[in-house]
Formats: C-alpha cells, structure tokens, sequence
C-alpha cells in the first residue's frame, strides 16, 4: 500500500509537469536509428542470400543438364537392353533345370547344416549346463563352508552362553549368600528390639516401683519435709521426665531398627525379583540353546542334503559328457555325408564343364563379378562372424559377469542380514546388559543408602557413648560434691553429738521418749537409705549391661559396616566390569555398524554395476539387433544379386546362341550370296525394325538412368542432412564434453576440499584421542591416588581399631578404679555410720536421697551404689540401736581413725579425678583425631569420587565428541566417493560421446566416399553412354554404307551395347548394395 501510494502521489506531480509530457511524447520515437540498423542488417543479409540463391541456381542448372544428358544415355543403354531380353527366355528355361538341381543340392546342403547347427547348439546348451552345475557345485560347496563356519559360530556362542550361564549361577549363589546374611541380620534385629522391648518393660516396671517407693517416702517423711525436700521433689520430677525421655528414645530407636527391618524386607524382595530375572534369563538362554542345536541339526541336514545334490549333479554331468560323446559321433557322421554331397556337387559341376568350355570369353565378366560377389559375401560373412563372435563374447562375458554380480548380490544380502542380526543381537545384549546395569546401581545405592544409615546410627552410637561418657563425669563430680557435703554433715553430727551429750542431762523424760521415736524414725530412714543404695547399685549394673550391651551393637554395626563395605566395593567391580562389557558391545557394535554401512554402500555399488551392465548389455543388444537388420539386408540384397547374375548368364549365354546362330548364318550366307540377294531386302527391314526397338530400348535405359540419378540425387541430399545433423551433434556433444570437464573440475574442487576436510577432521579426532589418552592417564592417577587414600584409610581404621581397644582397657581400668572407690566409700561409709547419731543420719540420708535423685535426674547409672548404700545404712541403724553406748566410749579414736580414712580418701578421689580426667582426655582426643581423620577422608573420598564422576562426564563427553566427528567424517567420506563416483560417470559418458562422435564422423567419412564413388561411377557411365552413341554412330553410318555384313555389324553393336548396359547396371546395383 505504501509503494501504491507514493507511485500515485508521484504521479499525481508529474502528471503536470510539462518536460514529462515531452518524455511521453518522444519515447516512442526513441527505436527508429535501432530500426533502420536492423533494417540495413536485413537488407544485407537479403543480398547475401540472393547471391547464394543465383550460385545455387546455376549449379542446380548444371546439374539439370548433366541429369538430362545422362537421362538420354540411360534411356538409349535401356533400349539396346530390351532388343536382348527377347534372346534370353531360352537360356532361362536352361538356367531354371539347373538352378532346380542346385536348388535341390543347396536344400540339402542346409539341412545339413541345419543338423550341424543344431547338434552345435545342443552341444553349446550342454556346455553351458555343464558350467552352470559346476557353477551350482562351487556354489554348493561354499554354502557347505559357510554352513560350517556357521556352525564353528553357533558351538562358540553356545560356548560364550554357557559362560554367562556359569556366571549367573556364580551371581546367584551371591545372591543366596547375601539373602541368609540379610536374613541373619534381620533375625539379629529382631532378638536386639525384643531384648529392647524386655528392657523398656523392666525400665517401666523399674519406674512404677520407684514411683511407688517415692509415695511411700513422701507419706512416711511429711511432717519432716523442709525446704530440701521440695527441692528433692522438684528433682524427683526432672528425674521422671528423663526416665520418659530415655522411654521416647528407646521407642524411636525401636522405630528405626523396625524401619531397617523394613528395608531389609524390602531389599530381600527385590533381590529374589533379581533372581527371579536371572532365572528368567537362564530359561531364555537355555531356550536359545535349545534353537541354536535345533539349528545346527537342521543345518547338517541340509549338508547332507546338499551332498545327497552334489552327487546327482555329478552323475547328470557324467551323463552329459556320455551325451556329448554321441553328439560328437553325429557330427563327424554327418560332416561324412556333408563331403559326400559336396563330391557329388562337384561330380554335377564336371558335368557342366564342356558348357562352361563354350562360354569361356563370357566368363572373363562373369567370373569378374562372381570375383566380386565372392568377394563381398566373404566380407559379409567374415562380418558376420566377427559380429557373431564378439556378440557371444560380449554375451558371455555379461552373463558371467550378471552371475558374478547375482552371486555377490545374494553373497552382500547373506552378510547384510548376518550383520543385521548381529547388530540386533549386540543391540538386545546392550539393552540387556544396560537394564542389569541399572538393576546393579539401583542396588548399589539401596547399599549406599543402608551404610549411611548405618554411619548414622553409628554416629548416634558414638553421640549416645559421649553423652554417657560426659554424664559419668558429671555423676563422678557430683559423687565428689556429695562426699563434701557427707564431710559437712559429719562435721555437723559431731558438733551434735557433743551439744546433745551436753543437753542430755538436762532434758527431761519427756525428750527422752521423743528420742527414741526419733531413733526409730531414724532406724527407718537408714532402712529407706539402704533400700536406696540397693536401688541404686542396681541402677549402676543394669546401666553397665546397657553400656555393654550399646558398645556390642556399634562393633556389630562396624561389623555390618565392614560388610557392607565389601558388598559395596564388590558390586562397584561388577558395575566397573559391565561397564567395560558395555564399553565393548558398544564398539562391537559401532563396528558391526561400520562393516554394515562398508556393505550397503558395496551393494550400492554392485547395483550400479548391474544397472550400467544392463544398459551396456540393451545397448550391444540393440547394435546386434541393427547389425542383424543389416545383415539380413545384405542377405536379401546379395540374394538379389545372385538372382540378377544368374539372370545376366542366362542372357549372355542366349546371346553366345545367338551370336553363333549369327556367324553360322553369316557364313551360309556368304557362301550363298547369290542365293540371298532376295531375302537382303526383307533383312533390312528386319534390322530396320530391330534398330527401332533397339532405340526403343536406349530411350527406356535413359528413362531408367534418370531415375536412378534421382535417386542418387535424393540420396545425397540425404547424406547432406545427415553430415549436417552429425555436425550438430558433434556441437552438441562437444558442449556436453565441455560441461562435463566444467563438472567434473567443480567435482574435483569438492573432492580437494573434502579431502582437505577430512584431514582436518583427522587431526582434530588424534588431538581428541590424545586428550582422551591424557584423561585416561590422569584417571589411572586419580584411581592409583584412590587405591593409596583407601589404604590410608584401611591402616587408619585399624589404628581406630587399636584405639579403640586402648580406649576400653582404659574404661575397665577406670572401672576397676571405680569398683576400688566405691568399697572405700562403703568402709568410710560403715566408720561414719559407727560414730553418727541419729539426728546426723537423718541429714546423711536427705542427703543421699537428695544425691539419689539427682542421680535419678541424670540416669541410673548409680542406682546400684545407692541401693548398697541404703543396705549398709539400714544394717548399720539397727547395729547402732543396740551398741550406742559402746561405741560412745570408742568415740575418740574413731574420730582419730575417720580423719586419717578422710584423708585417704581425698588421696584417693584425688587419684581417681585425676585418672578419669586424664582417661577422658586421653580417650576423647585419641576418638576426635580419628573422628576428625575419618571425616577428611570420606571429605577426600566424596571429593575423588566427584572427580571420577566428571572425569567419567567428560570422559562420554569425549565420546559422544568422537563419535560425532566419526560420523561427520563417514559422511565426507561417503560425499567424496559420490564425487568420484561422479567423476567416473561423467569420464564414462564423456568417452562414451567421443566414441559416439568418432563414429559419426566415420559414418561421414564413409558416407562422403560412397558420394565420391557415386560421382566417379556417373562420370564413368557417361564417358560409357558417349562411346556406345559414339560407336552407335559409326556403325549406322557402315550399315548404310554398306550392306554386305550387317548382321555382323549389328551383332557386334548390340554385344557391345549389351556389355556396357550389363557393366553399368551391375556398377549401380553395388552402389545400391553399398
């Protein structure tokens, strides 16, 4: 629409502009000077074509008067020709009897020949078959070796199978032994959550005792609570709602080894569908056995078959040599009677002979043109023979080379379907061999998944482990604290005691009576506190056994963790050997690609073998079809010759009857001169008239001669066209030579550059295969760096393991130490029980109680000591009760006795401290290096493994690279063998047109000498024509002049016109021949 718009507005503003409208008005004028050139170009060619037009006319002028010159010529030859033909109806009768007695000898002749032709082509026909089975027993014969190289074939894969048969069942027996170690541990797990279970109910039941115990205490010491005891309380509380916490924990412990049975369950399900899988593969295997035996005795079956052939064949060829033999017995008995016929031929030759005597002036022309006939027959035939050779070589050789080229078709479509199924087989195996592959990572990381779980857990172990280590150290200082406050409390017993024995005097009995309530109440509460101290060692043992019992677990856990290490690094191998299983099916595979392509484009080619073959092949056939045509013209036109001949001598022999018949009436009429003076006049007009109906005869002949230089005349404007048209396609062919070559350099162009192509894609596959090379080597570090770290790693792990046992010699040092600490706590225990009194073991045992429930408040490691402590305090009360007033006197001493055990005792808290803190410190470095160590590795580890993930990414990158500029590279590849392909063709067609144009310009050649010798030949005949008229002339003059020999003047005039008529016809019959 823009474009519209302005065109019209431009319009609009030239429309009035008035140089515009001057350019309108004198552009048409603007071609008149181009007219009056052309018109001048015309005119001057018109003058050019008038000047050709006036030489053609007067060479058309010239031509015109030699064609009526020759025309009179040949009519007066032509009418000499007809006074003969009168003469010769009686050599014909003649000639007839004989040429039917030589037509009688000349049929048997070629049934003769016929019989011979046929026995040659039975023999031919047996040859053939002969070669044709010994073609089909070669053939057989190299089916029977393919048969067994087949066969070799089928007994290795069946062989390769029952390898991989074995490994299956190795991979089996595997699996077995993993599914009872799965199954081992699943019982194991399942016996690990029923003792759970066992000691949750024990801690429930342990819980409901204590519960019970802590109503009892609280009902019994009421009216004695202080303010410590709500503290006791309150810590009573914090101790139940650990006691529910650890419960939790036990329960979502519980929940996880019921989750890892689970997966367990889980795992053997998917491990008996593997088997499953592998079963159903042993069954297809075996299935695929079974068919390939089948096969093999289907294929030695057909051996024997063919054999069983073999055999007939060679009787049938044995009977065709037999038939041969016969043949060829035939064929001498008739070439026998062949040379019969021929002596009987020549025997009725000889009886011609003394006729052939007679005529022996006229056979000097006729052998001439026999000589001639013979001549051109021999020719023919020699021709033909040569046609007919090269025409069974050229079709023999193309039938053996469409047998060949049959043989190598059904020879590339055996290969192409073999590498098909090849290519089918290797594509089911890689497919095959993927899905095991993804069946074994699937599998390796359910594995993976289960040993971090299993880290995990042994994390959470080692965390639970700490956490009671760190809950030891504080149960020891807080042992240290309430062996302070004992300390504190026997201090205040003492001071007591000593303003009790003061304030006893001065009591009244009424105190007294309170006193012994207290006692009483004190008796009780050591009871409480004994019960407490059994509570409390027994808190202590089963907290040991749970100590155990968890550092059991984690060493069956790194048991289970070494395991499935081992199953991880086995099923990492059988991945690293699938993978290179793979790596090689896949090459195979491109291999079998590649030999598969290699036969496609060989077939392709054979096909275009074939295809040029049978256009070669159409086109010989054709050639052999024209020269047939030819010959069988040449046949017709020498049968026309050999008639006119035999003609011709039947004439010339009733003109030598008529000649004699002349020369003896000649001779009588010599001798009877007198006598004939009267019949001279009815002679004369005898010749009168024969000369008319001579000239009658010349005027025919003339007629005759123009019409045949018409037809030359009409010939050589044929022959003109045809050199013209020839020239043309000679043009044409030379444009097409040259686009050809132009083709062909473009083609050479492409091929160069596709082969500069295909270097350059060359170099960049070495520089690829050599950075391919570098990566592999770097991998081979890196695999040989991770060899070295993971034996770092096995040598740290035993020194973990060496630790490890160094850790737990200390912890039972640390318990024995523990075990001494405690019998010294009990004998400082008895001696302060032996010098408190009642008033001070009530502090002692809210103290202990107190120490009770913190201890409660952390975990029950310490119930065990606090219910051998309750035991000793209650024995120790009701001991007290009875010898008070003996160990009153002992007081002194005892007192003296207990600082000294004080002591000790602090030396050996002291000790003690000082070898947990040391052991502790020890331990927990010694377990944070290793802890730290494990955790660099496995950083490493996961880093090394990151690193062969991307070396592997590049390393399919490479790959996929490689195999990308392979297939570019087989694409120039093919490119460039279309171009010379291309150029093969093209140099093919391009002598296939030169050969053509040779050929045209032979034709031309034999064209422009058959004009010349036209032209010679008409000259020839004229000098001829003007001779005859010549020696016509003079002898008419004679005849008039004289009258005494007529007839013989006639008789030679007519013989000689004759002779010329004869020579002339017979020089143009071979030009019509040729």
């Amino acid at each position: 629409m823009l474009t519209l718009q302005r065109n019209v507005r431009t319009w609009i503003m030239l429309r009035t502009w008035e140089w515009f409208k001057l350019y309108g008005r004198v552009k048409p004028m603007l071609r008149a000077g181009k007219i009056t050139e052309e018109m001048e170009k015309l005119n001057e060619q018109i003058k050019a074509l008038e000047q050709n037009l006036q030489k053609e006319e007067g060479n058309r002028k010239d031509l015109e008067d030699q064609v009526k010159k020759l025309s009179d010529e040949k009519t007066a030859l032509f009418g000499t020709l007809e006074q003969e033909k009168a003469k010769l109806v009686e050599s014909e009768e003649r000639y007839n009897k004989l040429s039917a007695a030589k037509a009688d000898l000349e049929r048997q002749l070629n049934e003769l020949s016929e019989r011979i032709a046929e026995m040659e082509d039975r023999q031919g026909d047996m040859d053939r078959k002969r070669k044709k089975d010994e073609s089909e027993i070669n053939e057989l014969k190299r089916k029977n070796n393919e048969l067994e190289m087949s066969l070799r074939r089928a007994e290795t894969e069946k062989q390769a199978r029952e390898q991989n048969i074995r490994s299956l069942q190795d991979e089996m027996a595997n699996q077995d032994e993993s599914l009872a170690k799965t199954n081992k541990e699943k019982k194991h797990q399942e016996e690990m959550n029923r003792k759970l279970m066992e000691d949750l109910q024990a801690e429930e039941d342990k819980v409901n005792y204590l519960n019970k115990l802590k109503s009892k205490l609280e009902q019994q010491l009421d009216d004695v609570r202080s303010f410590e005891w709500k503290k006791q309380f309150e810590r009573d509380k914090r101790a139940r709602q650990d006691l529910e916490k650890a419960k939790r924990k036990v329960e979502g412990e519980l929940k996880v080894s019921m989750e890892n049975v689970d997966e367990i369950n889980k795992q053997k399900h998917d491990i008996e569908q593997n088997l499953k899988k592998k079963e159903a593969d042993l069954m297809m295997t075996s299935s695929k056995l079974e068919e390939e035996a089948a096969l093999v005795s289907k294929l030695q079956k057909q051996i024997k078959e063919l054999e069983t052939r073999i055999v007939e064949l060679e009787e049938d060829l044995e009977q065709e040599r037999q038939s041969r033999s016969k043949s060829d017995r035939n064929r001498s008995e008739l070439q026998r009677e062949l040379d019969e016929l021929g002596e009987r031929l020549e025997e009725q030759g000889g009886a011609t002979a003394a006729q052939i005597e007679l005529n022996k002036k006229r056979e000097a022309e006729m052998a001439k043109l026999k000589r001639d006939l013979e001549e051109m027959n021999m020719n023919n035939e020699m021709q033909i023979a040569s046609l007919r050779k090269k025409h069974n070589d050229a079709i023999a050789e193309l039938s053996d080379q469409l047998e060949q080229l049959q043989k190598m078709k059904a020879k590339s479509d055996k290969d192409r379907a073999q590498l098909l199924r090849d290519v089918e087989e290797a594509h089911s195996s890689a497919d095959s061999e993927c899905r095991a592959k993804q069946e074994f990572e699937k599998q390796a990381k359910l594995v993976e998944m289960q040993y971090s779980e299993l880290q995990a857990k042994s994390d959470e172990q080692v965390r639970l482990i700490n956490d009671l280590t760190s809950l030891k150290s504080r149960l020891t200082n807080e042992n240290g604290d309430m062996t302070r406050q004992i300390e504190d409390l026997e201090n205040q017993v003492g001071s007591n005691t000593n303003k009790k024995f003061e304030c006893e005097w001065i009591f009244d009995p009424e105190e007294i009576c309170s006193n012994s309530e207290r006692q009483t109440l004190a008796a009780q509460v050591k009871n409480l506190e004994h019960e407490n101290d059994n509570l409390r060692v027994h808190g202590d043992e089963e907290a040991e056994v749970d100590v155990e019992r968890t550092a059991n677990y984690a060493a069956s856990l790194e048991k289970k963790q070494k395991f499935f290490d081992r199953i991880v690094e086995e099923w990492k191998k059988k991945t690293d050997d699938l993978s290179a299983e793979l790596d090689a099916a896949q090459r195979d595979n491109r291999n079998l690609a590649t030999e598969l392509f290699k036969s496609k484009t060989a077939q392709d080619e054979l096909l275009e073998q074939i295809e040029s073959l049978r256009r070669e092949n159409k086109s010989l056939a054709m050639e052999i079809k024209d020269l047939t045509d030819q010959l069988t013209e040449g046949g017709r036109s020498v049968h026309e010759l050999q008639k006119m001949v035999r003609r011709l001598e039947a004439e010339k022999e009733e003109l030598q009857k008529a000649l004699d018949d002349a020369e003896a009436a000649l001779e009588a009429e010599e001798a009877k001169v007198l006598r004939a003076q009267v019949e001279v006049s009815q002679v004369r007009a005898e010749i009168e008239k024969r000369l008319q109906e001579k000239e009658e005869e010349f005027e025919n002949t003339r007629r005759n001669h123009q019409r045949a230089m018409e037809s030359m005349q009409a010939t050589l404007e044929v022959e003109i066209k045809a050199k013209n048209e020839a020239l043309r396609i000679k043009k044409k062919l030379e444009q097409d030579i040259n686009e050809l070559e132009i083709a062909l350099d473009h083609a050479n162009k492409a091929n160069a550059d596709a082969q500069k192509n295909i270097k350059r894609y060359q170099e960049q596959i070495r520089e690829l295969q050599l950075q391919i090379e570098d990566e592999q080597r770097q991998k081979e570090d890196l695999v040989e760096q991770l060899q070295g770290i993971q034996k770092r790693a096995a040598i740290l792990q035993a020194e973990k393991d060496e630790l490890a046992n160094q850790a737990e010699a200390a912890e039972r040092a640390r318990r024995s130490a523990e075990q001494d600490a405690i019998e010294l706590r009990e004998q400082v225990n008895d001696l302060t029980n032996q010098v408190t009194v009642i008033n001070n073991t009530r502090r002692k045992l809210e103290g202990e109680l107190q120490a009770v429930h913190i201890d409660l408040d952390d975990v029950q490691n310490q119930l065990k000591t606090t219910d051998e402590m309750l035991k000793s305090a209650s024995a120790d009360a009701a001991r007290l009760a009875e010898e008070l007033r003996q160990e009153q006197e002992h007081s002194l001493h005892v007192d003296r006795m207990r600082r000294a055990l004080e002591v000790q005792i602090k030396e050996m808290q002291v000790r003690l401290d000082e070898a947990e803190a040391a052991a502790l410190r020890g331990g927990k470095k010694i377990i944070a290096k290793l802890e730290e160590r494990i955790r660099s590795m496995e950083q490493e580890l996961d880093m090394e493994q990151r690193r062969g993930s991307d070396m592997e990414k590049e390393i399919k990158k490479g790959d996929r690279r490689i195999k990308e500029l392979e297939f570019q590279c087989e694409e120039d590849r093919k490119n460039s063998d279309r171009l010379t392909e291309l150029c093969d063709k093209l140099q093919v067609k391009i002598k296939i047109y030169k050969r053509q144009m040779e050929e045209a310009e032979e034709v031309a050649a034999v064209n422009m000498g058959k004009y010349r010798q036209l032209m010679t030949q008409v000259d020839d005949a004229n000098e001829r024509a003007d001779i005859a008229e010549n020696s016509l002339a003079k002898l008419r003059t004679k005849n008039r002049a004289s009258t005494m020999g007529p007839l013989g003047l006639s008789a030679s005039a007519s013989f000689i016109r004759v002779a010329s008529a004869s020579e002339f016809i017979s020089n143009n019959q071979q030009q019509q021949q040729q």
